[in-house]
């Protein structure tokens, strides 16, 4: 049944309604996907790690009666954590290491009846908006092999956009889900934090910032996993209020009339956005207006410059815990040769910053989050284009030989005003492609 012409346009519903109904056995989707995968990822380079084995003996097995009964799906290799297969983040120094049991997200997952067949590329501890680690190479838009799926969950984007997949795991701490599925032409929800389990082996990650969950090609795909992997896990830093109906059955429910504000600026980059994002958000705002909505163009007030340098600081200061986990994982000590010249200069400016610095960065961002919370007092969603310009070329926003010797410099002589001033040239580069 390898030939299933249908697998290529069911979701993973109306897959896993044909495995309950009798129509087709588990085994046999299994196989379409590693047929899919073996002829279409090489041009696309989506998958670093093939469980096809371990797959294949699953789906001959009982399996849980969950929404998703028999699915095939992949897990992104960050995180994630699989009982005996790699986690690497695309991470050289954690190549051979193997947790030895499941996070909690994994086992929701495998309760809600998913066969897990593979896990998917990313860039290096997930840091950045595109898929093209050292230790993987990069990976491909499936819409087009010169240009990027976006990143960090970009092997998981470009695989379900590839039709390997109808679903795949992704994380998002700064635009890490939404990148690619706005790159790949897919659904891409990042939860409200706390919403998804990160135990047990993270508190929060980046300060509360990443949530994870899936990449999906339907509304109801995604609506019908978050209702089967939300919830609190136990000893979670916080919870949100549970949803007060399934996140699936409120897709039938006819929304009232909402207060729509919208902007085609970029938020976060003085680089205008594209012309062709620009004309997206005003077919978004010009439907939701016929659909009876109020619309206007408005945005939230906050300082850009200030907000950007939080964020940075925010990631920079969760990498040398990053790093630190990595070598406990891996039984030595951490060596620069064993990370990105990128990588480890955030290393290094995350280990300069103070407890006091620190500590301004979390009460910068708690204000800036009020500020943007008071806007939502008057509207009830917030319209953007995700991304500034369409997907960037396969190495575009690779580092320039020169640049590359200048953070060899950096790492042997850390001085501070240089070290800012390299911050604030990363954030520039980083965040003009993905300012929202």
């Amino acid at each position: 049944m390898a030939g299933f012409a249908e697998y290529d346009e069911l979701d993973g519903l109306a897959l896993a309604q044909l495995v309950r109904q009798r129509q087709i056995k588990p085994l046999e989707l299994v196989e379409c996907a590693i047929k899919r995968i073996e002829e279409r990822d090489p041009a696309i380079n989506s998958i670093v790690h093939k469980m096809f084995d371990r797959g294949r003996e699953q789906a001959v097995k009982d399996l849980p009666d969950g929404p998703f009964m028999g699915v095939p799906f992949l897990l992104k290799d960050l995180g994630a954590e699989d009982a005996g297969e790699p986690s690497t983040g695309s991470c050289s120094l954690l190549a051979d290491w193997r947790p030895g049991r499941d996070c909690v997200l994994v086992t929701r997952f495998k309760r809600a009846g998913l066969l897990i067949l593979g896990r998917t590329n990313t860039p290096e501890l997930g840091l950045y908006g595109v898929t093209e680690p050292a230790m993987h190479g990069p990976t491909r838009n499936p819409w087009n092999t010169e240009r990027t799926p976006g990143g960090s969950s970009g092997g998981s984007g470009a695989a379900v956009a590839a039709r390997l997949v109808p679903m795949a795991h992704g994380g998002d701490g700064g635009g890490s889900i939404r990148i690619p599925a706005s790159q790949c032409g897919l659904v891409g929800l990042k939860p409200t934090r706390g919403r998804t389990p990160l135990g047990p082996f993270h508190g929060e990650k980046w300060n509360g910032f990443v949530s994870e969950h899936v990449l999906t090609r339907s509304v109801r795909d995604s609506a019908a996993m978050l209702d089967a992997i939300h919830g609190s896990d136990v000893g979670a830093p916080y919870e949100v209020a549970p949803p007060r109906s399934s996140f699936l059955q409120g897709l039938n429910e006819k929304p009232r009339n909402l207060r729509i504000a919208f902007t085609t600026e970029s938020l976060f980059s003085e680089e205008p956005a594209h012309p062709d994002c620009v004309a997206a958000v005003k077919a978004a705002a010009a439907l939701a207006e016929d659909l009876g909505h109020s619309v206007e163009e408005a945005r939230p007030d906050f300082d850009r410059d200030l907000m950007i340098r939080a964020y940075l600081l925010t990631v920079a200061s969760s990498v040398p815990l990053a790093i630190r986990n990595a070598s406990r994982k891996a039984g030595r000590a951490a060596k620069p040769s064993d990370f990105e010249r990128p990588t480890w200069l955030l290393k290094i400016i995350g280990e300069k910053l103070s407890a006091a610095d620190y500590v301004w960065i979390r009460e910068e961002m708690m204000l800036g989050a009020r500020r943007i919370a008071g806007f939502f007092q008057r509207y009830d969603i917030f319209l953007t284009a995700t991304v500034a310009r369409p997907p960037v070329r396969i190495g575009e926003l690779a580092l320039s030989s020169m640049e590359m010797a200048q953070l060899a410099l950096l790492r042997r002589v850390p001085v501070a005003p240089l070290l800012r001033s390299a911050l604030d040239k990363m954030a520039k580069d980083a965040l003009a492609p993905t300012p929202n």
